[in-house]
């Protein structure tokens, strides 16, 4: 799995693992319904998680429409504006999770935050 995390926003520490958290766990209540075989072998293997940069919410959206494409689980993250950004801002998108290099050929030239 890997979180896609924007770098525009300039959201604390905190922030960014709370919204990075939401994604793994909408990623993984989606893949667990969709694709429970390639769940269960990720969820066995140690539920990996990787977090790279994302430079804004464009970036985001065609990171997602790329994942999509390819058949990926993904899932968008919007806050609810309750601390740090106004409501509705898309903050991360998790992907996976899947094969590494399912997910590489997306993700692997994004740097790791």
């Amino acid at each position: 799995m890997v979180v896609v995390v924007r770098t525009d926003l300039g959201i604390s520490k905190g922030k960014m693992a709370a919204q990075a958290a939401h994604a793994a766990v909408n990623c993984a209540l989606k893949s667990k319904k969709s694709d429970s075989s390639n769940f269960k072998k990720w969820f066995d293997e140690g539920q990996k998680k990787v977090v790279v940069k994302g430079q804004n919410e464009s970036t985001l959206r065609d990171i997602q429409q790329h994942a999509r494409e390819v058949g990926l689980v993904s899932s968008l993250v919007t806050d609810a504006g309750l601390t740090e950004v106004p409501a509705g801002t898309v903050t991360c998108l998790g992907i996976g999770p899947a094969a590494d290099s399912e997910i590489d050929s997306i993700t692997g030239d994004y740097p790791l935050f």
